[in-house]
Protein backbone atom coordinates (compact mmCIF):
# COMPACT_ATOMS: atom_id res chain seq x y z
CA UNK A 1 0.00 0.00 0.00
CA UNK A 2 1.30 3.20 -1.15
CA UNK A 3 2.05 5.88 1.89
CA UNK A 4 0.90 8.90 2.50
CA UNK A 5 2.15 12.18 3.82
CA UNK A 6 0.85 15.35 5.30
CA UNK A 7 4.01 16.81 2.63
CA UNK A 8 2.08 15.46 -0.17
CA UNK A 9 -1.16 17.17 -0.09
CA UNK A 10 -2.19 19.99 -1.43
CA UNK A 11 -1.99 23.32 0.60
CA UNK A 12 -5.96 24.42 0.42
CA UNK A 13 -6.57 20.61 1.50
CA UNK A 14 -3.85 21.19 4.06
CA UNK A 15 -5.80 24.19 5.09
CA UNK A 16 -8.51 22.52 5.88
CA UNK A 17 -7.12 19.47 7.61
CA UNK A 18 -5.76 21.68 10.04
CA UNK A 19 -9.08 23.44 10.54
CA UNK A 20 -10.61 20.37 11.40
CA UNK A 21 -7.58 18.47 13.29
CA UNK A 22 -7.84 22.27 15.21
CA UNK A 23 -11.72 21.49 15.97
CA UNK A 24 -11.59 17.77 17.04
CA UNK A 25 -8.64 17.89 19.31
CA UNK A 26 -6.56 15.72 17.09
CA UNK A 27 -3.05 15.99 15.04
CA UNK A 28 -3.71 16.07 11.28
CA UNK A 29 -2.05 12.72 11.09
CA UNK A 30 -4.91 11.35 13.32
CA UNK A 31 -7.53 13.48 11.50
CA UNK A 32 -6.29 11.89 8.09
CA UNK A 33 -6.43 8.53 9.50
CA UNK A 34 -10.51 9.04 10.77
CA UNK A 35 -10.96 10.21 7.32
CA UNK A 36 -10.01 7.14 5.64
CA UNK A 37 -12.03 4.93 7.95
CA UNK A 38 -15.00 7.15 7.96
CA UNK A 39 -14.40 7.18 4.22
CA UNK A 40 -14.20 3.42 3.82
CA UNK A 41 -17.55 2.89 6.12
CA UNK A 42 -19.53 5.03 3.82
CA UNK A 43 -17.75 2.61 1.18
CA UNK A 44 -19.42 -0.58 2.59
CA UNK A 45 -15.93 -1.97 4.28
CA UNK A 46 -15.10 -2.73 7.50
CA UNK A 47 -12.84 0.29 9.05
CA UNK A 48 -9.54 -1.60 10.13
CA UNK A 49 -8.40 -0.91 13.68
CA UNK A 50 -5.08 0.61 12.22
CA UNK A 51 -7.50 4.20 11.53
CA UNK A 52 -7.98 4.71 14.67
CA UNK A 53 -5.91 7.46 16.01
CA UNK A 54 -3.36 5.74 18.56
CA UNK A 55 -3.62 9.31 20.66
CA UNK A 56 -7.61 9.02 20.93
CA UNK A 57 -7.73 7.98 24.74
CA UNK A 58 -5.68 11.28 25.43
CA UNK A 59 -7.41 13.15 23.02
CA UNK A 60 -10.72 11.73 24.39
CA UNK A 61 -9.80 13.12 27.90
CA UNK A 62 -8.90 16.32 26.64
CA UNK A 63 -12.31 16.69 25.72
CA UNK A 64 -14.63 15.21 28.36
CA UNK A 65 -14.24 16.54 31.29
CA UNK A 66 -15.22 13.16 33.39
CA UNK A 67 -11.22 12.03 32.18
CA UNK A 68 -9.62 14.71 34.35
CA UNK A 69 -8.39 13.98 36.94
CA UNK A 70 -9.90 14.30 40.09
CA UNK A 71 -10.12 17.58 42.07
CA UNK A 72 -9.02 19.47 39.45
CA UNK A 73 -10.97 22.66 39.26
CA UNK A 74 -12.45 23.95 35.93
CA UNK A 75 -12.78 26.62 34.11
CA UNK A 76 -14.73 27.00 30.87
CA UNK A 77 -13.45 30.42 29.45
CA UNK A 78 -15.85 31.97 26.97
CA UNK A 79 -14.04 34.28 24.71
CA UNK A 80 -15.71 37.84 23.63
CA UNK A 81 -15.15 39.58 20.38
CA UNK A 82 -12.69 42.84 21.52
CA UNK A 83 -9.08 43.56 20.57
CA UNK A 84 -8.47 42.35 23.99
CA UNK A 85 -9.29 38.45 22.67
CA UNK A 86 -5.38 38.08 22.38
CA UNK A 87 -5.18 38.51 26.25
CA UNK A 88 -6.96 35.55 26.36
CA UNK A 89 -4.01 33.15 25.42
CA UNK A 90 -1.79 34.43 27.67
CA UNK A 91 -5.20 33.90 30.95
CA UNK A 92 -5.66 29.86 29.72
CA UNK A 93 -1.58 29.56 30.04
CA UNK A 94 -1.65 31.57 33.89
CA UNK A 95 -4.92 29.33 34.52
CA UNK A 96 -2.99 26.26 33.58
CA UNK A 97 -0.11 27.25 35.62
CA UNK A 98 -2.38 26.85 38.60
CA UNK A 99 -3.35 23.32 37.43
CA UNK A 100 -6.69 24.23 35.98
CA UNK A 101 -8.77 22.62 33.29
CA UNK A 102 -9.55 25.31 30.75
CA UNK A 103 -12.09 24.56 27.83
CA UNK A 104 -12.87 27.21 25.51
CA UNK A 105 -15.78 29.26 23.70
CA UNK A 106 -14.95 31.27 21.25
CA UNK A 107 -17.40 33.79 19.74
CA UNK A 108 -18.37 34.65 16.26
CA UNK A 109 -16.81 38.10 16.69
CA UNK A 110 -13.61 36.66 18.64
CA UNK A 111 -12.89 34.29 15.81
CA UNK A 112 -11.98 37.76 13.85
CA UNK A 113 -9.22 38.47 16.52
CA UNK A 114 -7.93 34.62 17.30
CA UNK A 115 -8.25 31.38 16.18
CA UNK A 116 -9.45 27.98 17.15
CA UNK A 117 -6.49 26.93 15.91
CA UNK A 118 -4.32 29.14 18.15
CA UNK A 119 -6.40 28.71 20.97
CA UNK A 120 -6.62 24.67 20.93
CA UNK A 121 -2.75 24.31 20.82
CA UNK A 122 -2.93 25.78 24.05
CA UNK A 123 -5.56 24.20 25.89
CA UNK A 124 -4.84 21.22 23.83
CA UNK A 125 -8.50 20.33 23.38
CA UNK A 126 -11.39 21.26 21.39
CA UNK A 127 -12.25 24.92 20.69
CA UNK A 128 -16.28 25.16 20.72
CA UNK A 129 -17.51 27.92 18.20
CA UNK A 130 -20.93 26.57 16.72
CA UNK A 131 -24.05 26.05 18.81
CA UNK A 132 -25.41 23.87 15.79
CA UNK A 133 -22.26 21.87 15.24
CA UNK A 134 -23.54 18.26 15.08
CA UNK A 135 -21.05 16.67 16.01
CA UNK A 136 -21.44 18.28 19.80
CA UNK A 137 -25.09 18.98 19.73
CA UNK A 138 -26.21 15.85 19.57
CA UNK A 139 -26.32 14.97 22.81
CA UNK A 140 -27.50 19.07 23.62
CA UNK A 141 -24.15 19.43 23.82
CA UNK A 142 -24.00 23.45 24.90
CA UNK A 143 -26.01 22.05 28.53
CA UNK A 144 -23.13 19.80 29.28
CA UNK A 145 -20.80 22.46 28.70
CA UNK A 146 -22.49 24.85 31.13
CA UNK A 147 -22.82 21.86 33.79
CA UNK A 148 -19.26 20.69 33.48
CA UNK A 149 -17.46 23.35 34.87
CA UNK A 150 -16.79 25.27 38.58
CA UNK A 151 -16.48 28.62 37.03
CA UNK A 152 -17.41 30.24 33.24
CA UNK A 153 -15.05 33.19 33.06
CA UNK A 154 -15.93 35.56 30.15
CA UNK A 155 -12.83 37.58 28.98
CA UNK A 156 -13.20 39.55 27.38
CA UNK A 157 -16.73 40.44 28.04
CA UNK A 158 -17.81 43.06 25.36
CA UNK A 159 -20.73 45.26 25.72
CA UNK A 160 -22.67 43.49 23.32
CA UNK A 161 -22.11 40.40 25.47
CA UNK A 162 -23.11 42.07 28.73
CA UNK A 163 -26.01 43.01 27.34
CA UNK A 164 -27.19 39.90 25.99
CA UNK A 165 -26.22 38.29 29.41
CA UNK A 166 -28.40 40.87 31.22
CA UNK A 167 -31.73 40.54 28.93
CA UNK A 168 -31.02 36.88 29.02
CA UNK A 169 -30.15 36.37 25.40
CA UNK A 170 -29.17 33.08 24.55
CA UNK A 171 -28.81 33.44 20.51
CA UNK A 172 -25.15 31.70 20.19
CA UNK A 173 -23.07 28.86 22.11
CA UNK A 174 -21.70 31.58 24.62
CA UNK A 175 -24.74 33.00 25.50
CA UNK A 176 -26.45 29.75 25.81
CA UNK A 177 -24.25 28.32 28.12
CA UNK A 178 -24.35 31.73 30.44
CA UNK A 179 -28.04 30.93 30.80
CA UNK A 180 -28.04 27.37 31.21
CA UNK A 181 -24.97 26.89 34.05
CA UNK A 182 -25.30 26.79 37.31
CA UNK A 183 -22.03 27.77 38.02
CA UNK A 184 -20.21 30.86 38.71
CA UNK A 185 -19.51 33.51 36.63
CA UNK A 186 -16.73 35.88 36.29
CA UNK A 187 -16.31 38.82 33.60
CA UNK A 188 -13.57 41.00 32.56
CA UNK A 189 -15.61 44.09 30.83
CA UNK A 190 -13.64 45.73 28.58
CA UNK A 191 -14.49 47.99 25.58
CA UNK A 192 -13.89 51.66 24.80
CA UNK A 193 -13.87 54.38 27.74
CA UNK A 194 -16.76 55.86 26.11
CA UNK A 195 -18.96 52.80 25.81
CA UNK A 196 -18.25 51.86 29.42
CA UNK A 197 -19.23 55.05 30.86
CA UNK A 198 -22.52 54.88 28.31
CA UNK A 199 -25.46 54.43 30.91
CA UNK A 200 -27.12 51.28 28.93
CA UNK A 201 -23.45 49.71 29.64
CA UNK A 202 -23.51 50.79 33.29
CA UNK A 203 -27.58 50.07 33.40
CA UNK A 204 -26.42 46.15 32.20
CA UNK A 205 -23.62 45.79 34.81
CA UNK A 206 -25.45 47.01 37.60
CA UNK A 207 -27.82 43.90 36.59
CA UNK A 208 -25.66 41.27 36.29
CA UNK A 209 -24.16 42.41 39.70
CA UNK A 210 -27.44 42.10 41.35
CA UNK A 211 -27.82 38.90 39.47
CA UNK A 212 -24.52 37.51 41.19
CA UNK A 213 -22.63 37.81 38.81
CA UNK A 214 -18.61 38.29 39.82
CA UNK A 215 -16.31 41.19 37.82
CA UNK A 216 -12.78 42.40 37.35
CA UNK A 217 -11.43 45.53 36.10
CA UNK A 218 -11.60 47.02 33.34
CA UNK A 219 -8.37 48.85 34.23
CA UNK A 220 -7.69 52.20 32.96
CA UNK A 221 -5.08 52.97 30.20
CA UNK A 222 -4.60 53.30 26.28
CA UNK A 223 -7.60 52.50 24.29
CA UNK A 224 -6.82 50.52 20.82
CA UNK A 225 -8.17 53.91 19.04
CA UNK A 226 -5.43 56.13 18.72
CA UNK A 227 -5.08 58.97 21.08
CA UNK A 228 -7.74 57.58 23.08
CA UNK A 229 -7.29 56.84 27.06
CA UNK A 230 -9.40 56.16 29.87
CA UNK A 231 -11.16 53.23 31.63
CA UNK A 232 -11.91 50.22 29.94
CA UNK A 233 -9.06 48.27 29.78
CA UNK A 234 -9.63 44.82 30.31
CA UNK A 235 -8.03 43.18 32.96
CA UNK A 236 -4.17 41.82 33.09
CA UNK A 237 -4.27 37.97 32.61
CA UNK A 238 -2.77 37.60 36.03
CA UNK A 239 -5.23 40.32 37.73
CA UNK A 240 -8.13 37.62 35.92
CA UNK A 241 -6.48 34.44 37.01
CA UNK A 242 -5.79 35.84 40.64
CA UNK A 243 -9.60 36.33 40.76
CA UNK A 244 -11.19 33.16 39.22
CA UNK A 245 -8.76 31.38 42.04
CA UNK A 246 -10.25 33.49 44.48
CA UNK A 247 -13.97 32.09 43.33
CA UNK A 248 -12.44 28.53 43.23
CA UNK A 249 -11.07 28.53 46.64
CA UNK A 250 -13.40 30.80 48.27
CA UNK A 251 -11.92 31.51 51.66
CA UNK A 252 -13.46 31.76 54.70
CA UNK A 253 -15.27 34.98 55.47
CA UNK A 254 -14.89 35.49 59.18
CA UNK A 255 -15.71 39.27 58.28
CA UNK A 256 -19.17 38.88 56.65
CA UNK A 257 -21.54 41.32 58.12
CA UNK A 258 -18.85 43.87 59.39
CA UNK A 259 -18.46 47.02 57.96
CA UNK A 260 -15.15 48.52 56.75
CA UNK A 261 -14.20 52.40 55.87
CA UNK A 262 -10.44 52.66 54.90
CA UNK A 263 -8.50 55.71 52.76
CA UNK A 264 -6.03 55.46 50.07
CA UNK A 265 -3.53 57.43 48.56
CA UNK A 266 -2.36 61.01 48.61
CA UNK A 267 -4.85 63.88 48.24
CA UNK A 268 -4.29 66.86 45.83
CA UNK A 269 -4.65 70.28 47.55
CA UNK A 270 -4.84 72.85 44.73
CA UNK A 271 -2.43 75.52 44.15
CA UNK A 272 -3.87 77.04 41.07
CA UNK A 273 -6.18 75.13 38.26
CA UNK A 274 -2.90 73.39 36.97
CA UNK A 275 -0.54 73.00 39.78
CA UNK A 276 -1.17 71.28 43.74
CA UNK A 277 0.69 70.14 46.79
CA UNK A 278 0.51 66.31 47.55
CA UNK A 279 2.21 62.91 49.24
CA UNK A 280 4.37 60.69 47.25
CA UNK A 281 1.98 57.64 47.76
CA UNK A 282 0.93 55.22 45.58
CA UNK A 283 -2.36 53.45 47.18
CA UNK A 284 -0.53 50.20 46.73
CA UNK A 285 -0.80 49.79 50.72
CA UNK A 286 -4.11 51.28 51.45
CA UNK A 287 -5.75 49.09 48.19
CA UNK A 288 -4.52 45.73 49.06
CA UNK A 289 -5.92 46.35 52.25
CA UNK A 290 -9.03 47.46 50.85
CA UNK A 291 -9.16 44.06 48.65
CA UNK A 292 -8.11 41.66 52.09
CA UNK A 293 -10.90 42.74 53.70
CA UNK A 294 -13.62 42.26 51.06
CA UNK A 295 -11.83 38.51 50.57
CA UNK A 296 -12.46 38.24 54.21
CA UNK A 297 -16.10 39.06 53.88
CA UNK A 298 -16.74 42.74 54.16
CA UNK A 299 -18.57 44.92 53.34
CA UNK A 300 -15.62 47.75 52.18
CA UNK A 301 -15.75 51.32 51.14
CA UNK A 302 -12.54 52.53 50.07
CA UNK A 303 -12.21 56.68 49.85
CA UNK A 304 -9.33 57.07 47.49
CA UNK A 305 -7.21 60.12 46.28
CA UNK A 306 -5.92 60.43 42.94
CA UNK A 307 -4.07 57.03 41.96
CA UNK A 308 -2.74 55.35 38.75
CA UNK A 309 -4.04 51.92 40.24
CA UNK A 310 -7.12 49.76 39.53
CA UNK A 311 -9.86 49.82 42.05
CA UNK A 312 -9.63 46.08 44.16
CA UNK A 313 -12.49 44.03 43.25
CA UNK A 314 -15.64 43.66 45.39
CA UNK A 315 -15.51 47.22 46.97
CA UNK A 316 -16.84 50.37 46.42
CA UNK A 317 -14.92 53.54 45.79
CA UNK A 318 -15.34 56.93 46.32
CA UNK A 319 -12.49 58.84 44.09
CA UNK A 320 -11.72 62.33 45.74
CA UNK A 321 -9.26 64.68 45.36
CA UNK A 322 -8.88 67.33 48.35
CA UNK A 323 -7.90 66.28 52.33
CA UNK A 324 -11.23 68.14 52.93
CA UNK A 325 -13.08 65.96 50.20
CA UNK A 326 -11.89 62.74 51.90
CA UNK A 327 -12.87 63.66 55.26
CA UNK A 328 -16.80 64.46 53.76
CA UNK A 329 -16.36 60.77 52.14
CA UNK A 330 -15.61 58.96 55.09
CA UNK A 331 -18.35 60.79 57.38
CA UNK A 332 -20.95 59.58 54.69
CA UNK A 333 -19.35 56.28 55.07
CA UNK A 334 -20.13 55.71 58.01
CA UNK A 335 -21.15 53.92 60.68
CA UNK A 336 -18.50 51.35 60.62
CA UNK A 337 -17.25 48.51 62.43
CA UNK A 338 -13.56 49.43 61.41
CA UNK A 339 -11.75 52.38 60.05
CA UNK A 340 -8.36 52.65 58.21
CA UNK A 341 -6.77 55.74 57.44
CA UNK A 342 -3.88 54.66 55.10
CA UNK A 343 -4.40 57.53 52.79
CA UNK A 344 -0.82 60.14 52.80
CA UNK A 345 -2.67 62.99 53.38
CA UNK A 346 -1.47 66.39 52.68
CA UNK A 347 -1.41 68.61 56.11
CA UNK A 348 -1.28 71.76 54.83
CA UNK A 349 -3.52 73.54 51.78
CA UNK A 350 -3.11 76.86 50.50
CA UNK A 351 -5.37 79.34 51.91
CA UNK A 352 -6.91 81.17 48.88
CA UNK A 353 -6.24 78.37 45.73
CA UNK A 354 -5.89 80.72 42.17
CA UNK A 355 -8.64 80.77 39.80
CA UNK A 356 -5.98 81.30 37.48
CA UNK A 357 -2.79 79.88 36.42
CA UNK A 358 -0.15 81.85 38.33
CA UNK A 359 2.31 83.05 35.63
CA UNK A 360 5.90 83.70 35.89
CA UNK A 361 6.87 87.04 34.77
CA UNK A 362 10.58 88.42 34.10
CA UNK A 363 11.53 90.12 37.55
CA UNK A 364 7.93 89.59 39.21
CA UNK A 365 7.88 88.82 42.61
CA UNK A 366 7.95 85.07 43.67
CA UNK A 367 4.15 85.13 44.84
CA UNK A 368 3.41 84.41 48.73
CA UNK A 369 1.45 80.96 49.11
CA UNK A 370 -0.40 81.57 52.41
CA UNK A 371 -0.96 78.03 53.94
CA UNK A 372 -3.77 76.72 56.44
CA UNK A 373 -4.23 73.19 58.01
CA UNK A 374 -5.75 70.57 56.42
CA UNK A 375 -8.42 68.72 58.47
CA UNK A 376 -6.95 65.70 60.60
CA UNK A 377 -8.81 62.70 59.62
CA UNK A 378 -7.70 60.37 61.73
CA UNK A 379 -8.21 62.52 64.78
CA UNK A 380 -11.53 63.45 63.63
CA UNK A 381 -13.37 60.35 63.49
CA UNK A 382 -10.94 58.89 66.41
CA UNK A 383 -12.22 61.39 68.94
CA UNK A 384 -15.66 61.15 67.58
CA UNK A 385 -18.78 60.63 70.22
CA UNK A 386 -21.28 59.43 67.56
CA UNK A 387 -20.97 56.57 65.14
CA UNK A 388 -16.83 55.93 66.23
CA UNK A 389 -15.75 53.25 64.86
CA UNK A 390 -15.02 50.16 67.29
CA UNK A 391 -11.29 50.19 65.98
CA UNK A 392 -9.54 52.64 64.44
CA UNK A 393 -5.96 52.10 62.91
CA UNK A 394 -3.60 54.98 61.45
CA UNK A 395 -0.72 54.87 59.96
CA UNK A 396 2.60 56.58 60.90
CA UNK A 397 4.98 57.00 57.57
CA UNK A 398 8.53 58.48 59.29
CA UNK A 399 12.06 59.03 58.11
CA UNK A 400 13.20 59.34 61.71
CA UNK A 401 12.85 58.20 65.12
CA UNK A 402 9.94 55.91 63.56
CA UNK A 403 8.52 53.89 66.90
CA UNK A 404 8.80 56.86 69.07
CA UNK A 405 7.29 58.85 66.54
CA UNK A 406 4.27 56.41 66.09
CA UNK A 407 3.76 56.38 69.80
CA UNK A 408 3.61 59.63 69.75
CA UNK A 409 1.24 60.29 67.23
CA UNK A 410 -1.05 57.19 68.59
CA UNK A 411 -1.48 59.05 71.94
CA UNK A 412 -2.46 62.31 69.87
CA UNK A 413 -4.44 60.95 67.19
CA UNK A 414 -6.98 58.67 70.06
CA UNK A 415 -6.77 55.71 67.71
CA UNK A 416 -6.47 52.01 68.56
CA UNK A 417 -3.55 51.09 66.64
CA UNK A 418 -1.00 53.10 64.39
CA UNK A 419 0.38 50.99 61.59
CA UNK A 420 4.57 52.81 61.35
CA UNK A 421 7.05 52.10 58.75
CA UNK A 422 10.24 53.44 57.45
CA UNK A 423 10.21 55.59 53.90
CA UNK A 424 12.68 56.86 53.54
CA UNK A 425 14.21 56.46 49.74
CA UNK A 426 16.36 54.13 50.78
CA UNK A 427 14.08 52.01 51.71
CA UNK A 428 12.17 52.34 48.54
CA UNK A 429 8.81 51.69 50.26
CA UNK A 430 7.15 54.53 49.13
CA UNK A 431 5.64 53.50 45.52
CA UNK A 432 7.64 50.28 45.57
CA UNK A 433 5.75 47.18 46.23
CA UNK A 434 7.21 46.03 49.57
CA UNK A 435 6.50 46.66 53.36
CA UNK A 436 8.28 46.48 56.49
CA UNK A 437 5.28 47.93 59.59
CA UNK A 438 5.16 47.03 62.97
CA UNK A 439 1.83 47.51 64.82
CA UNK A 440 1.92 50.49 67.91
CA UNK A 441 -1.41 50.01 70.17
CA UNK A 442 -1.29 50.29 73.99
CA UNK A 443 -0.15 46.42 74.38
CA UNK A 444 2.82 47.44 73.30
CA UNK A 445 5.00 47.14 69.27
CA UNK A 446 4.46 43.95 67.21
CA UNK A 447 7.16 43.84 64.93
CA UNK A 448 6.23 42.30 61.47
CA UNK A 449 9.05 40.95 58.94
CA UNK A 450 9.47 42.70 55.89
CA UNK A 451 6.86 40.97 53.14
CA UNK A 452 5.19 42.27 50.65
CA UNK A 453 2.12 44.97 50.51
CA UNK A 454 -0.47 41.86 49.90
CA UNK A 455 0.97 40.24 52.93
CA UNK A 456 0.82 43.16 55.22
CA UNK A 457 -2.24 43.34 54.42
CA UNK A 458 -3.43 39.92 54.65
CA UNK A 459 -1.82 40.20 57.75
CA UNK A 460 -3.85 43.08 59.22
CA UNK A 461 -6.89 41.49 58.18
CA UNK A 462 -5.99 38.48 60.44
CA UNK A 463 -5.36 40.67 63.12
CA UNK A 464 -8.28 42.52 62.83
CA UNK A 465 -10.04 39.43 62.63
CA UNK A 466 -8.66 38.32 66.20
CA UNK A 467 -9.83 41.83 67.58
CA UNK A 468 -13.20 41.66 66.61
CA UNK A 469 -14.27 38.07 67.27
CA UNK A 470 -11.40 37.04 69.57
CA UNK A 471 -10.99 32.98 70.38
CA UNK A 472 -12.64 31.50 72.97
CA UNK A 473 -10.88 31.96 76.37
CA UNK A 474 -9.59 28.70 77.79
CA UNK A 475 -11.79 26.48 79.19
CA UNK A 476 -14.33 28.10 76.26
CA UNK A 477 -13.24 25.01 74.01
CA UNK A 478 -9.81 26.52 73.54
CA UNK A 479 -6.68 28.17 74.92
CA UNK A 480 -6.33 31.92 73.98
CA UNK A 481 -3.42 33.45 71.95
CA UNK A 482 -1.84 36.55 71.11
CA UNK A 483 -3.13 37.01 67.64
CA UNK A 484 -0.95 38.66 64.84
CA UNK A 485 2.40 36.92 63.97
CA UNK A 486 4.76 39.41 64.85
CA UNK A 487 7.04 39.56 67.90
CA UNK A 488 5.92 41.88 70.48
CA UNK A 489 7.72 44.51 72.92
CA UNK A 490 7.06 47.11 75.38
CA UNK A 491 9.26 49.88 74.69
Amino acid sequence: MASLTVRQIDESVKKRLRLRAARNGRSMEDEIRVLLREAAEDAGRDAPDLTEPPNRAANAARRNPAAVPANTKRILLIVGGGIAAYKSLDLIRRLKERGIHVRCILTKAAQQFITPLSVGAITGGHVFTDLFDPAHEFDVGHIRLARETDLVVVAPATADLMAKMANGRADDLATAVLLATRAKVLIAPAMNTQMWAAKATQRNLARLIADGIATVGPNEGEMAEANERGLGRMAEPLEIAAAAGRLLAPQERPLAGKRVVLTSGPTHEPIDPVRYIANRSSGKQGHAIAAAAAAAGADVTLVSGPVTIADPPGVRVVHVESARDMLAAVEKALPADVAIFAAAVADWRVAHAGTQKIKKAPGAKTPDLTLTENPDILSTIAHRAKDRPHLVIGFAAETQNVIANAKSKLARKGCDWILANDVSPATGIMGGDRNTVSLVSQDGVEDWPPQSKEDVARMLVARIVSYLIPPPLAGEGGERSEPGGGRLRSD
